[in-house]
């Protein structure tokens, strides 16, 4: 197993909800010694893990622990050279398509970049292998990526990487691809919550990089249901929280 493999096991150990709820179990296990200490540490872990089920507690993470990040203009993007994704995994088997399709994160971040590139006329560019935690053998996102934008929007992808592991390989490939053609100045297109952290590694990796952010964090349902635990909330605080961790890491190891 290499080191990276690691990667997706520690973080799913540490985000919610496994790490809130080992915690709580942990208090349990106390509570057979300590009773008060053992059940408050299980009490709060449960409502934590609660919590950061909620939608609306995603929101209130994402402004008070990243960076702000505002919608690329388009005067921001005319002296650009390049317009350059970023993947979000794949779909691998769906059997009404009967080939592997980018996942629907992917999917979001993919139409916006085309947007753009007929936009500005500007070349496009992907990142994205198959990633640490990936299956064995399964169609890297890159390959997914450059099929669908050339059947369903009939754009080519200029530059593709699609052997990158992660953000930080992802900038790295990128500037051995594009950058011996002259790329410097680039739109980077990835989601909000994760801007922050690939626009700072593509800028150690040599880019000027214009952010092009797309999916904001914005309320889904009603009040009440935004507060409430659901999956898209889940998924969202998990999101945020594993890129305020990736940005603490990576300013400490750069």
């Amino acid at each position: 197993m290499q080191p990276g493999e690691l990667k997706p096991i520690l973080t799913a150990l540490v985000l919610p909800p496994t790490g809130p709820l080992l915690l709580a179990l942990l208090g349990l296990l106390l509570a057979t010694r300590r009773r008060t200490a053992g059940l408050a540490l299980a009490a709060v872990c449960i409502v934590l893990s609660l919590a950061l089920g909620s939608h609306a507690v995603a929101r209130l993470l994402a402004r008070e622990l990243l960076p702000p990040v505002t919608a690329a203009r388009t005067a921001d993007l005319r002296d650009v050279q390049a317009i350059v994704v970023l993947g979000a995994g794949v779909w691998p088997d769906p059997p009404e398509y009967g080939s592997p399709q980018p996942s629907e994160p992917a999917l979001v971040r993919l139409r916006y970049a085309a947007r753009l590139a007929r936009q500005t006329g500007k070349p496009l560019a992907f990142a994205g292998g198959a990633g640490w935690g990936g299956v064995a053998g399964a169609e890297s996102e890159g390959t997914v990526s450059r099929r669908m934008l050339q059947e369903d929007y009939g754009l080519a992808v200029r530059w593709l990487d699609d052997r990158s592991r992660d953000t930080e390989e992802n900038a790295v490939r990128m500037a051995q691809l594009a950058g011996r053609d002259g790329v410097r100045r680039i739109a980077l297109v990835t989601d909000a919550i994760h801007m922050p952290r690939a626009a700072a590694a593509f800028r150690r990796a040599g880019f000027d990089v214009v952010p092009a952010p797309t999916d904001f964090p914005r309320p889904q349902h009603n009040a009440v249901l935004e507060w409430l635990p659901s999956t898209p909330g889940l998924a969202a605080c998990r999101h945020v929280i594993r890129e305020w961790l990736g940005g603490v890491v990576a300013r400490a190891t750069h």
